[in-house]
């Protein structure tokens, strides 16, 4: 089997360094020829590269290419120093667009939307762990797809969608079944979470992630993006998909057919699988992780989600009712919000009434089912954290 040629974006993320793990451990299925990173760890990324020898790197600035040069110095001799630096604000998306057989955009946050569309348009399949670009992008990144299953999803939830797909037909398919873990407030009322902090809210019950994204499941703003990103990887209404709280988090999502059947996957909570799948699909590869062990009690429970102290999954719906550019103005300004409340200058419980309070002041001339253009998407987003640092700094009311 010819090996794939694989671009990790964000490689020194929680994603891209998992990724590199399962890579690592198939040296005959997998080569890294590029990696792109933010530049906040220089010595992890000059270990990447020493380890995996890629031909290309991207990086944010020059500032952050001679960190890299200064780092790989002092691995000393025999690490690689042939590579091509590529460094600027849209490195990212000039390493996305060369045309690897595979590129994994693990980029946070919507700052993966022009990496997403260059490495579309390259004809890469795109292994997409940055559900932003896709929720912002909407149709935009769907039209930009040259093939079907040239997408194809990283996200636990989604990835374990895609799996039990492959029990029926596409109009077999009655729902989609989100699970989620409830974050580490599940069970409070909106009242008992009017002091949390942030160090609470990053201290998640089952799943090590970088501080947007855990700060996302404790509010369920992540799953509210998982939503979106379902309704538009899957082509199910919003009234057909729905997402039940799951604690365990070993059962990742469920579909359910029209005879009633429902197909669940299950498996430990350890994102190398889905990586593993979306580096190979649809292939499956060995020595990835172990599988859930029975010989073990263990209870797995299921409970409705609290929509009334966890707002975020009916803004989402709502952003979907309104246009194709309201849910870019939903992540946006919650990114916004999100940093203002890390940095301590909103409290927790303010995170999503600012978005929703942004997301109700935008109007956009768009209506659903039409196809925005990328100057579009850019300007909503833009509109959405101006709006959102107004409201956040008091001066927007």
């Amino acid at each position: 089997m010819r090996q794939r040629s694989v671009t990790l974006l964000g490689a020194t993320g929680s994603i891209g360094r998992q990724a590199v793990d399962v890579i690592t451990r198939h040296p005959d299925r997998f080569t890294v020829e590029a990696l792109a990173a933010g530049g906040s760890r220089p010595a992890e990324l000059a270990r990447l590269v020493a380890l995996l020898r890629p031909s290309r790197i991207g990086l944010p600035s020059d500032d952050a290419a001679a960190a890299l040069d200064r780092e790989l110095a002092a691995l000393g001799p025999g690490v690689p120093t042939g590579c091509e630096i590529v460094a600027g604000p849209t490195a990212s998306s000039k390493i996305a667009e060369t045309g690897s057989d595979l590129v994994l955009n693990a980029v946070a946050g919507a700052a993966g939307l022009e990496p997403t569309l260059a490495a579309l348009r390259a004809g890469s399949t795109l292994a997409l762990a940055n559900k932003e670009s896709l929720v912002i992008g909407g149709a935009l990144v769907k039209g930009a797809a040259q093939r079907e299953g040239q997408i194809v999803p990283v996200d636990s939830e989604h990835s374990a969608i895609a799996q039990c797909l492959r029990s029926g037909r596409a109009d077999e398919v009655e729902r989609l079944i989100l699970t989620a873990s409830g974050g580490p407030f599940r069970g409070r009322s909106r009242s008992e979470l009017s002091g949390v902090t942030p160090a609470q809210a990053l201290a998640h019950p089952t799943w090590q992630m970088g501080p947007m994204v855990t700060v996302n499941s404790s509010t369920l703003v992540n799953k509210a993006l998982e939503l979106i990103e379902a309704q538009l990887l899957f082509d199910l209404s919003p009234e057909r998909i729905d997402v039940v709280v799951h604690p365990q988090s070993i059962i990742h999502s469920m579909v359910q057919f029209r005879d009633g059947a429902i197909i669940a996957q299950a498996s430990p909570p350890d994102m190398r699988l889905p990586i593993a799948l979306a580096l190979a699909w649809p292939d499956r590869l060995g020595d990835v992780i172990g599988p859930v062990d029975f010989a073990n009690r263990s209870a797995w429970t299921f409970e409705p989600v609290d929509n009334q102290t966890f707002p975020a999954l009916a803004l989402a719906r709502r952003a979907l009712a309104e246009s194709p550019l309201h849910p870019a103005v939903l992540n946006g300004s919650n990114e916004v919000a999100v940093e203002a409340f890390l940095a301590g200058r909103i409290g927790y419980l303010e995170i999503v009434d600012s978005v929703a309070e942004v997301v109700d002041r935008f109007a956009s001339s768009l209506a659903p089912g039409m196809t925005p253009t990328l100057e579009q998407v850019i300007w909503a987003d833009s509109w959405a954290r101006q709006e959102a640092s107004r409201l956040v700094e008091g001066t927007g009311a």
